[in-house]
């Protein structure tokens, strides 16, 4: 296996889809396209020259990881605009479309929505066509599980972000069908059908990959057994089905691979990007990837680079973190804080002066700014990828998993949410409820893609938390309250161009 190197994975797999691009293309030419008519697998004109080799099938495999690690689309900015809707952050600049969905008058027709919409389709066809292809190879047989395992598990992670984000209990989120791939992409009955379908293929792919220390060095950021158990935990957790949820957080933690870092800011540093803590990234480099620490660096960067100002904390989220817990300074730059930027020490805001509608601004991010020369950052500022591995889910939260979902049966989740406490500098807490286990996600994963949004959706508490405003470091309002309507606004709208070009296959969801 080869080092997950996303610029050359994306020369690869464009080299791979050339030919059948021109063909497709001219076959749906004068034809309008969406999404959904877009994920038709390559069929019968790759066939003939594609997936006849080893090669081929590990070619096929890096291209899962291609998109994913888009520098905008989808774990850059796109797809971090739904969890810009919580009450954690604000925009923090001008923009219509973002400004939209955080006030859940969007239509769906954004780019910002439809972006990271098609990106996760793009991927689940590409695992459906590995799926569908490797096993008529003849190759080494751990190698072919191991590709195997990759897509069904890449496979399932797109689609539970697809499902929590578009399905409910009385419409489902749409997949491909694999029985049928040259069928239009259709919506399940309900939302519990999706989480099946995702758990089914979370369990396929934790048979077939090896743990994370079986695989050589170059090969991490490629999918492996605990990611796929922790996957799992989430799964049945937004399921509801805390007896599993608990099960395979306890298969995580069991298994002896994680083990919480012992200083809380270490997490989020270029050194420890595949640390014990490690369950799920966004591989990324100076070289591309993951621009979210660059859209949350100050806007401008105080004229040192090009941050895009995106994403401010609110003084709702500060105001969270108790007296002494050491997470708020790792997690939130406020004013008179003391940080490293190119080689030098600095007060926030530098010279006194912000841009930040709040006040405030992540720090979560900021290690690879913090080296002289800017030697962990892009040199071109438009695109602002680091080498930090942006976490997509971390052993803290399989930890918090294991809680939610034991203080959901009527157990004690003591022990899990003290754990995460003691790391922070917290003392322990007895009989914890669902208000601890609120709190402990809120301050531990702020500023993560764990979505706090959805948090509050599935909890059922964004309408009453939605209909306050938001206020920044000096106290003042800084986001009107907003009218959040569970009905419509647990889900978001489906893209309308891909309902159209569906001609009426797909529903859009109620209300919307």
């Amino acid at each position: 296996m080869e080092k997950i190197n996303i610029m050359k994975i994306k020369n690869i797999y464009k080299g791979m889809i050339l030919a059948t691009t021109l063909i497709i293309g001219m076959w749906m030419s004068g034809c309008k396209k969406g999404t959904l008519d877009g994920i038709k697998p390559t069929g019968t004109p790759t066939t003939t020259n594609f997936w006849k080799t080893a090669d081929d099938a590990q070619q096929a495999a890096n291209g899962l990881y291609d998109l994913q690690s888009n520098d905008e689309d989808m774990y850059g900015r796109g797809f971090f605009w739904f969890i810009d809707a919580s009450d954690d952050m604000v925009v923090g600049r001008t923009s219509a479309d973002r400004e939209n969905i955080k006030n859940f008058v969007c239509t769906g027709n954004e780019q910002s929505i439809y972006a990271p919409w098609s990106a996760h389709f793009e991927v689940m066809k590409r695992a459906n066509d590995i799926i569908a292809n490797v096993p008529g190879i003849n190759m080494d047989q751990a190698t072919k599980n191991f590709i195997l395992g990759q897509a069904y598990f890449i496979h399932a992670t797109m689609h539970l972000e697809i499902a929590d984000l578009y399905g409910s209990a009385t419409q489902g989120a749409p997949v491909q069908n694999r029985a049928n791939p040259l069928a239009f992409p259709l919506q399940l009955p309900s939302v519990k059908d999706n989480y099946a379908y995702i758990i089914a293929d979370l369990k396929k792919a934790a048979s077939l990959l090896p743990y994370l220390n079986q695989l050589a060095t170059t090969d991490y950021g490629r999918a492996h057994k605990t990611a796929a158990w922790a996957y799992l935990a989430k799964a049945y957790l937004h399921a509801k089905d805390y007896p599993n949820a608990e099960k395979y957080a306890d298969s995580v933690i069991l298994s002896g691979k994680h083990a919480l870092l012992p200083n809380y800011a270490d997490v989020f540093k270029i050194a420890n990007n595949y640390s014990s803590e490690y369950i799920w990234s966004v591989a990324s480099s100076q070289y591309g990837e993951s621009i979210l620490p660059g859209a949350m660096l100050e806007n401008k960067g105080w004229g040192l680079y090009n941050g895009f100002g995106y994403f401010q904390p609110t003084k709702e989220l500060v105001d969270e973190f108790e007296p002494g817990d050491k997470r708020l300074a790792a997690t939130i730059l406020k004013k008179g804080d003391t940080f490293q930027y190119f080689g030098q020490t600095y007060t926030y805001p530098i010279g006194g002066v912000s841009n930040s509608l709040t006040g405030y601004q992540f720090n979560k991010y900021m290690e690879p700014f913090s080296y002289a020369g800017g030697i962990h950052v892009s040199t071109n500022g438009n695109e602002p990828s680091t080498d930090l591995n942006v976490p997509l889910l971390r052993y803290a939260e399989v930890i918090l998993i294991k809680a939610e979902a034991e203080i959901m049966q009527g157990k004690s989740g003591d022990a899990e949410i003290n754990m995460i406490r003691q790391r922070a500098g917290l003392a322990p807490v007895s009989g914890a409820t669902m208000v601890n286990l609120k709190h402990e996600r809120r301050v531990e994963l702020a500023g993560e893609w764990s979505d706090r949004n959805f948090d509050l959706v599935r909890w059922g508490d964004a309408q009453a938390v939605y209909a306050k405003p938001l206020h920044g470091s000096d106290g003042s309002i800084v986001w009107p309250a907003r009218n959040f309507v569970p009905a419509r606004d647990n889900v978001w709208p489906i893209p309308p161009n891909d309902i159209q070009i569906s001609q009426g296959q797909l529903k859009q969801n109620a209300g919307w």
